[in-house]
C-alpha cells in the first residue's frame, strides 16, 4: 500500500461527501451561507470523517449510506469550532490552513453566525440519515437504532461535557499554570471528544459490540491527546509557512501547555507513551485495518 496515494484518495472521496451536504447559497442571507462554506471549504486534513470512515470500515460496516451524513456532519462541528476558537474574544488568529479566517473576510458577527449555523446544520445533515434506510428492508430497524445512538454520541462529544467543555477549562486556564492532570481533561475533551466521537460513531453504524466501542473510544482519547501534544510542541518549533497558521499562538494567548508545564524533549516523550498505548490497543482489536494504523501513526508524527 502506497499511504500517500491512498491517502489521497479518501481525502477526494470525503470531499465529495462533503460537498454534496453544504447549504445552497442563495436567498436574502445567502452570505451566511457563503460564510458557512468558505470556512468548511478553506482544506485541512479531513480527519475526523476520516478516522470515523476507516473505522467503520475497520469493523467491516456493510451500509455506507447512514455513514455519508454523519461524515460531512463531523466536519461542520470542526470547522464551526474553528471559526470560534479563531474569533478576537478567543484566539485572535488572522490565518487559518493557510488563508484569512473567516471573521477577517466576512467580520465578525457574520464569522459568529457562520459558526452556530454550522453547528446546528450538522445535526439537519446528521438526522438526513434517517431518510437513507429503506424501511421496507429487514435491518432498517437495526439500523434505525444505530443511527439514534450515533447523534447521541455527536451531540454528547460536541456539547459541554465535550468539545466546549474543554474550550471552558482553556479560556479559563489562560493566563495562569495548571496541573498535567488538567491539562490533560481539557485536552481530552477540547481534541479528543471529537475524534473519539468520529470513530465511535464509525464503529456503532458498522455493528460493533459495546465492548469494542468502548475500546475504540480509549484508543481515540489518546489520538487526540498525542495530537494536541504534538501540537504544543509545533507551536514553539514548527514552521508557520508549513503550518498554515501562526506559531507562537499559545505564548501570545499566555496559555498554559505542555511544553510550558515540561519542556519539548518531554513533551516529545509523552507523545511517544500516548500513542504507544493507542496502538497496543488497537492491536487488541480482531480486526485490522492497516491504513488506519499507518494514518494513526503519521499523524501524531506530522510537522503540521
Amino acid at each position: 500500500m502506497n499511504f500517500d496515494i491512498e491517502l489521497k484518495k479518501r481525502i477526494a472521496g470525503i470531499e465529495n461527501i462533503i460537498n454534496r451536504y453544504l447549504p445552497k447559497e442563495e436567498g436574502l442571507y445567502k452570505k451566511l451561507m457563503e460564510a458557512m462554506n468558505y470556512s468548511v471549504l478553506a482544506g485541512g486534513k479531513r480527519l475526523r470523517p476520516m478516522f470515523m470512515q476507516e473505522t467503520f470500515r475497520l469493523f467491516d460496516g456493510q451500509d455506507d449510506y447512514i455513514l455519508h451524513p454523519f461524515m460531512a456532519a463531523i466536519e461542520m462541528i470542526h470547522t464551526y469550532s474553528l471559526v470560534h476558537d479563531d474569533l478576537p474574544a478567543m484566539d485572535n488568529d488572522e490565518l487559518r490552513r493557510g488563508r484569512k479566517t473567516t471573521h477577517i473576510v466576512y467580520g465578525e458577527a457574520m464569522a459568529i453566525l457562520a459558526g452556530d449555523g454550522l453547528l446546528t446544520y450538522a445535526f439537519e445533515t446528521a438526522s438526513c440519515a434517517f431518510k437513507s434506510v429503506d424501511a421496507k428492508k429487514d435491518n432498517a430497524p437495526v439500523l434505525y437504532k444505530r443511527i439514534i445512538r450515533a447523534i447521541n454520541i455527536l451531540a454528547s462529544k460536541a456539547g459541554i461535557n465535550g468539545m466546549v467543555g474543554g474550550q471552558a477549562i482553556d479560556i479559563e486556564s489562560e493566563g495562569r499554570m495548571v496541573s498535567k492532570e488538567t491539562l490533560d481533561l481539557m485536552y481530552r475533551l477540547k481534541t479528543s471528544a471529537l475524534i473519539e466521537a468520529s470513530m465511535m460513531i464509525g464503529a456503532v453504524l458498522a455493528g460493533a459490540s459495546d465492548e469494542e466501542i468502548g475500546i475504540t473510544e480509549k484508543i481515540a482519547g489518546d489520538i487526540g491527546l498525542a495530537f494536541q501534544i504534538r501540537d504544543d510542541i509545533l507551536d514553539v518549533a514548527g514552521d508557520g509557512k508549513t503550518l498554515g497558521k501562526p506559531v507562537h499562538s499559545d505564548e501570545k494567548n499566555d496559555k498554559c501547555t505542555y511544553v510550558t508545564l515540561m519542556n519539548i524533549e518531554r513533551a516529545k516523550e509523552e507523545v511517544a507513551k500516548v500513542t504507544d498505548r493507542a496502538i497496543k490497543a488497537y492491536k487488541s482489536l480482531p480486526y485490522n485495518n492497516e491504513f488506519l494504523e499507518t494514518l494513526i501513526i503519521k499523524l501524531i508524527n506530522r510537522d503540521k
